[in-house]
């Protein structure tokens, strides 16, 4: 039965935890939880609030979560907290910006014997932007590597607090986890609002239930919404029957209305969730027919950096993958899609991502929850080409280029943070030069940790950027980077052919400088992947009509019936059948036989798939 819940404004406060990935956010929520009362011990489970397998296999939150945690603090009265977890990957950035728009207050959770990263800088300017109150914590200070002293001292540096003010936490044993709920109350200021106004709440999240249609998170800003009331969406003016309100404590609970800064959700049964767009205001019917109230500021559309094609092993499963989209589509606003054909790989589709672990996580999804064998091609970015006759095109794949003279290509760029201990500074700026990376500027945050600031072009960092970072730093480099609009490049696209005939799926979109080593690469790569045929294959690579790079694969002639001297008929059926099996398996490229596998080795983004975590 719903609960009749009459919460003060002044006993509420709303906060969010600011983090990287691995500094402790996850364990922190789970100490809160347990705090609080709200899980009890026996229930408990690491990273509780990460609901997907995915989520918890990783060791990274991908979804915003909310839940309201009830608090006895040391001057006995008792506050709701409602604790809107975010995700620390630079890919959900745009998740982090929605949670942080429904608070007041920002934990900024440091690990202890690691310091400040890069992204989590990124976000705490965010939270300084947006006003909030800032409690610096260094976690994991139970580490043996653990240097409490010193990193107090640079956050203090970079938020403009005392050292003392820094808290000291180990989410991992519980220790100060108390203190740190009280300084919360202490420190996050009460949601503001007026009760007696229509009623405006802010959307920071939306997720399709199988069951239950469409889930809207939202946080109430004025008035108050009820059950059984009717609602309306105020930039589609769509509305809809509240069917259900309810808060996160820590499963979904029904209550009977949210009042003035209540975090909660909202049922209406709606199927689509883009009715329920991150960003807009909720009010009330009734409110929208007599005095429209102003709208609440939004969110910017999340825009997707990063392209890749998806196609299906089995062309049959082409409307499995189209529908598995959808559906993942309904839980991530920011997953864009459309059909693609491809003379290689058939049937596909030209997906949007938000970056590569974005991408990654999708396909991972794709293939676990909807049983899909998939080839994805190389991720690449969208250019904006015109030609010598003024037409322009927008292309998002190497198959949308142009042919004919080209007047201008623009590339997207990246305003890139990159934080490093300053030994490796050296190392970083050979990386960025040899990236076409402009150093922008430089400040030491510490006596060993700098700060480096670089414009580069996204299509240089989207691959395995990451990896070399990391690998140059030890470990210890950290990376975020905003888009900065476009700049003018001299690129060119390499295609390759194999006897004769272009591959699109191998195609690509490089700088002229590079042309030559993708070109060499990629021929010698298919060498060996491609099985020798009847006659023999060369492979060549080329820009325009020019071969830059030619591998050729030899003749060779296979009779798998060879062995067989006479004997059982049956015998020979048999390898005859296998021969068969072997060849379903094979993608035909006019008169070449390309293996699965020389696809998917080829167009591997593995490679680049787990260094989004730096």
């Amino acid at each position: 039965m719903p609960q009749h819940n009459r919460t003060d404004p002044a006993l509420t406060r709303n906060f969010s935890i600011i983090a990287h990935i691995d500094h402790g956010k996850s364990t922190l929520a789970d100490r809160m939880l347990q705090l609080t009362g709200v899980v009890e011990d026996r229930q408990m489970r690491a990273q509780y609030l990460d609901r997907m397998d995915i989520e918890r296999e990783r060791g990274i939150t991908i979804k915003s979560q909310a839940v309201r945690l009830p608090f006895q603090a040391v001057d006995d009265e008792r506050y709701l907290l409602n604790l809107i977890d975010t995700p620390g990957h630079v890919d959900f950035s745009y998740e982090v910006s929605r949670s942080l728009a429904a608070c007041e207050g920002a934990v900024l959770l440091v690990d202890a014997a690691q310091g400040i990263e890069a992204q989590t800088l990124a976000n705490l300017y965010l939270a300084l932007a947006g006003d909030l109150a800032i409690i610096p914590v260094l976690n994991k200070i139970d580490l043996p590597a653990a240097q409490p002293d010193k990193y107090a001292a640079e956050l203090s540096g970079i938020i403009g607090c005392d050292p003392s003010e820094v808290l000291r936490v180990s989410a991992k044993t519980g220790e100060g986890v108390d203190e740190l709920l009280n300084e919360i109350v202490r420190r996050v200021p009460a949601p503001t609002g007026d009760a007696d106004a229509p009623a405006r709440a802010m959307i920071f999240d939306s997720v399709y239930d199988t069951y239950r249609g469409v889930v809207t998170y939202v946080r109430m800003v004025d008035g108050q919404l009820n059950s059984r009331e009717r609602i309306a969406m105020m930039s589609t003016n769509a509305s809809h029957e509240l069917l259900e309100v309810g808060v996160i404590s820590p499963e979904p609970t029904p209550v009977d209305r949210l009042g003035v800064g209540e975090v909660g959700y909202l049922i209406t049964g709606v199927k689509d969730v883009r009715q329920s767009r991150v960003g807009d205001t909720v009010t009330t019917a009734a409110a929208m027919s007599k005095n429209r109230p102003e709208m609440l500021p939004g969110y910017q559309e999340p825009k997707p950096m990063v392209f890749s094609g998806l196609f299906p092993i089995e062309g049959s499963d082409y409307p499995v993958l189209r529908d598995a989209l959808e559906k993942l589509q309904l839980n991530d606003a920011a997953l864009g899609f459309e059909s693609e054909t491809s003379a290689a790989l058939g049937f596909g589709f030209r997906c949007g991502f938000l970056g590569l672990l974005h991408l990654e996580i999708t396909r991972s999804r794709l293939e676990r929850e909807f049983n899909l064998d998939l080839v994805s091609t190389a991720p690449n970015v969208s250019y904006d080409v015109t030609l010598e006759d003024g037409e322009e095109f927008h292309v998002t794949s190497p198959a949308d280029f142009p042919t004919g003279k080209i007047a201008d290509i623009q590339e997207p760029i990246v305003k890139a943070t990159l934080l490093t201990p300053a030994e490796f500074v050296g190392a970083i700026m050979e990386l960025c030069q040899s990236r076409r990376g402009t150093l922008d500027g430089m400040d030491y945050l510490s006596e060993d940790r700098v700060e480096m600031r670089y414009t580069l072009p996204l299509a240089e960092i989207v691959f395995d950027f990451f990896d070399q970072l990391k690998s140059r730093t030890r470990g210890y480099g950290s990376l975020d980077y905003d888009a900065a609009g476009t700049q003018s490049a001299d690129l060119v696209k390499v295609d390759i052919l194999l006897q004769g005939e272009t591959v699109d799926a191998f195609s690509a979109i490089v700088h002229k400088d590079k042309a030559y080593s993708y070109g060499v690469e990629l021929t010698k790569k298919l060498r060996e992947l491609i099985p020798r045929q009847q006659f023999e294959v060369p492979i060549q690579a080329a820009v325009g009509s020019r071969i830059i790079a030619r591998e050729n694969i030899r003749a060779m002639r296979k009779d798998v019936l060879s062995k067989c001297y006479g004997g059982d008929i049956s015998r020979k059926r048999k390898l005859l059948e296998r021969q068969k099996e072997g060849k379903k398996k094979m993608k035909m490229v006019g008169r070449v036989e390309v293996p699965q596998e020389a696809f998917i080795s080829a167009l591997a983004t593995d490679s680049g798939a787990e260094k989004s975590k730096g």
